[in-house]
């Protein structure tokens, strides 16, 4: 096992063991990358030849719709998400944030239009996901209940063993849908 060192959110540099190798990592970012690149340029395309063909293109307006389609892009383009043993990271455009799952302090679930999921940890990093993630990667998932349990037998978590609990059932539903639609009985 190696020792590597990293920063918590609040810039403090600590070390922690543990099993080198790659990460696990969103299956579906990449697509969901194209997507977002699709959209903004479809957008940008369209907005683009419609000013154009009207005649009412010029630089002031060029700018406008440049940026409308960068603003688009960034909104729609998700956080890579990678998980290893002990450490949830994420990767927007700006921002990078990590957490450790083994030493988790709280697990918030928000419900309403985009479903989120917040995990804190004792360092005082914290991390914000979207659960689909974790339906979609079940590698991601086993990892992350496999150091939820950690933090529980050390009793560092103290709120949001029901959020997991009920992130579980979702991924058994999920599951067992998929594995009744593959084989044919649904």
């Amino acid at each position: 096992m190696g020792r590597r060192i990293t920063r918590s959110a609040s810039g403090i540099r600590t070390g922690h063991a543990g099993p080198p190798g790659p990460p696990a990592q969103d299956i579906h970012w990449a697509g969901e990358r194209r997507s977002a690149i699709g959209v903004a340029s479809l957008l940008g395309t369209a907005l683009f030849v419609m000013d154009a063909g009207v005649g009412r293109l010029d630089v002031i307006r060029g700018a406008l719709w440049g940026g409308l389609t960068v603003l688009v892009f960034v909104i729609m383009l998700p956080p890579r998400v990678s998980i290893r043993p002990g450490l949830l990271s994420t990767r927007g455009l700006l921002v990078e944030r990590s957490v450790r799952t083994d030493r988790l302090v709280s697990v918030q679930w928000s419900d309403g239009v985009s479903q989120r999921l917040v995990l804190r940890d004792t360092e005082g990093g914290w991390v914000e996901i979207d659960p689909t993630v974790l339906v979609r990667n079940p590698a991601m998932w086993r990892c992350l209940d496999k150091d939820t349990r950690t933090s529980i037998r050390r009793g560092s978590l103290r709120y949001g063993a029901t959020a997991l609990c009920g992130l579980a059932a979702r991924i058994d539903r999920e599951t067992a849908h998929t594995v009744f639609k593959v084989s044919g009985l649904r």
